[in-house]
Parts: structure tokens; C-alpha cells; sequence
């Protein structure tokens, strides 16, 4: 079964230094028939305006992602991590039994546009951990990029979960294949540009989930920047 989720359809909040879209029920957002898609519990896309952001505070139990799409995202955690994430890195947070952290727009001319990912963890109570590795826009291009995983295989970052994450960036005639493992499904998340999935055209925003399919297929990308999850 395959079902699309538009843009449009996602919670939204202006708060004038945020812009910020939920793909699933935060915050003040709640919809009971979109509360995740197995462990995936959170997409949320972010706008932060120059010189502003999230003030230090505290996540327990949860796999973050952050995959930054344009500008400069400036992170401090209690684990005593500090790094700037750039378009290209991925950065993950494993917070366990709990971490503080704050981010902000490192530029102050420049917004800053961000996917920020939640995970469920397989197992509650682990020690708090920090990551961020770089990948390369010519290992993305027309191709799966494995980019989080369970293992850390082929250089992605280690989630606490059995999950793993892909980016792609497709283009004109490049085409990417995903075969499902069986018994396990999708989702697919279009950051940005426009294509088509398994037939559906999707564009900024939009979103697939796949059950019970053999393969996620990609293609006719305009500037296209995808996110594929595999979840049990």
C-alpha cells in the first residue's frame, strides 16, 4: 500500500523568528491519525531567522537528526559538543538519559533551512551520545546515500534503533532503486525540488509511506533532494 502525504497537509507554525512545518503531531500540532510511521516519530522542516534559535534545552530518550538543507545551524550540547552543521552534514544526538542543548543561526545575514528527524530509540535509558559525519553531494547524486543506520555501516552515523536513513539528490534522467527487505516498509520525504515516486509526483514537502511493496523507485527529479526510511 502506498499513500502520499501533501505539503499542505502538514501542522504549521509561524512564529516569526521559526518557520516550521510537522510532518507528524508536535507541539501544538495534533492529529491522531499522523503520530509517526513505526520508530519515526518526528520530521519537522525549519526556517530560523539571522541571529535567533532554539534556547538550551533538554531531550530524553531519542535519536535527533539534523540534515541542514541552506544556511549554518551552531550547536552546544551538556556533553560538551560544539560544531557548526553545514548543507552536506548530518548530525545525530542520541539523548538517553538526558542531554541540554541549544541551536542557533550562525550567520546574521542568513536564514537557516533544516530537516530535524526523531527517532524512537530501540531501548530507553542509554548513554547520551553525539555524532556528525559530512557526505559528499557526489555520493548523493542520482543514488541512495546511506546516511544513519543501526550499524554505522558504509560511514553512516549509529542510531539506537533498527532503522536506517538515505538521502538522494535526483535529476533529470537519474534514476535510484530501493529494494524493501520484506516485512519492513518505507517513508520517503521530499526536502526539496520535485519527482516522481513509484508514479506519484511529489514535490518540496511532500511525503510517501510504503507498506507491503518490493521497491521505492525514483526519477524525473527537478532539483530534487529526497529522504528514504527503511523501519521495521
Amino acid at each position: 500500500m502506498i499513500a502520499v502525504r501533501k505539503a499542505e497537509e502538514r501542522g504549521h507554525a509561524n512564529h516569526g523568528w521559526l518557520d516550521t512545518y510537522h510532518t507528524f503531531s508536535f507541539a501544538d500540532y495534533y492529529d491522531p491519525a499522523h503520530m509517526g510511521f513505526g520508530s519515526l516519530r518526528v520530521i519537522n522542516e525549519d526556517r530560523v531567522q539571522p541571529g535567533r534559535g532554539f534556547a538550551t534545552h533538554g531531550h530524553r530518550d531519542m535519536e535527533i537528526i539534523t540534515y541542514v538543507l541552506e544556511g549554518a545551524l551552531a550547536h552546544k550540547d551538556s556533553m560538551g559538543n560544539g560544531s557548526t552543521i553545514l548543507p552536506g552534514d548530518v548530525q545525530r544526538m542520541s539523548a538517553g538519559t538526558g542531554v541540554t542543548h541549544s541551536e542557533f543561526n550562525a550567520s546574521d545575514r542568513e536564514p537557516v533551512h533544516l530537516l530535524q528527524i526523531w527517532i524512537e530509540p530501540a531501548q530507553r535509558g542509554i548513554k547520551p551520545g553525539y555524532e556528525q559525519k559530512r557526505f559528499e553531494t557526489a555520493d548523493k547524486r542520482g543514488r541512495l546515500r546511506l546516511i544513519a543506520s543501526r550499524d554505522g555501516r558504509e560511514g553512516s552515523v549509529t542510531i539506537h534503533q533498527d532503522a536506517s536513513v538515505h538521502a538522494a539528490l535526483i535529476q533529470g534522467e537519474e534514476r535510484a532503486v530501493y529494494a524493501i527487505p520484506a516485512g519492513r516498509r518505507a517513508y520517503v520525504h521530499v526536502a526539496r525540488g520535485r519527482l516522481t515516486v513509484n508514479g506519484q509526483p511529489l514535490s518540496a514537502g511532500d511525503a510517501l509511506s510504503a507498506s507491503g511493496i518490493r521497491e521505492i523507485v525514483m526519477e524525473r527529479g527537478e532539483d530534487a533532494e529526497v529522504l528514504l526510511f527503511d523501519l521495521a
